[in-house]
């Protein structure tokens, strides 16, 4: 069952000028970076909120660090902006296979590493309403990393 919006992916060209900007104009501090090779991407979470579940919501911050990317390529068609939206779950492979079994297509056949330990998969943004959408179960949140 999804229990909240995890994160909002906003693909943007320079993350540390992203980062001020919404550090600038609205107070969001990091909460965490990385990098994520196998993504592609440099990012960044911005804590918007704790959430009633235990978890948090997020603005991820995601600046390509090679044009072949998932995030790269879909920079260099679209512009920054609004990449995809993420809803928390407690388990992501269960929820990845109810979903398909209505008909969405799951761009993973097997869950992934995703940001502060998290496992991860993505839904077809042609069956989802042209909305790039992902499914995420969080690792358990100790402490912030930079």
């Amino acid at each position: 069952m999804l229990t909240r919006i995890d994160h909002i992916g906003i693909a943007c060209r320079d993350l540390d000028a992203t980062v001020e900007f919404y550090r600038a104009t609205y107070g969001f501090e990091v909460f965490h970076t990385e990098v994520n090779e196998e993504q592609g991407v440099r990012e960044a979470m911005l804590k918007i909120n704790e959430t009633s579940d235990g978890g948090a919501s997020y603005l991820q911050l995601l600046e390509p660090t090679r044009e072949d990317s998932a995030v790269g390529k879909w920079l260099a068609k679209n512009g920054e902006g609004v990449h995809h939206i993420a809803f928390g779950t407690a388990d992501v492979d269960g929820d990845a296979a109810d979903i398909r079994g209505k008909g969405v297509r799951v761009l993973y056949d097997e869950p992934r590493h995703g940001t502060m330990g998290s496992r991860i998969t993505f839904l077809h943004p042609k069956d989802c309403h042209g909305v790039l959408t992902e499914l995420v179960t969080s690792a358990p949140v100790e402490s912030p990393e930079h």
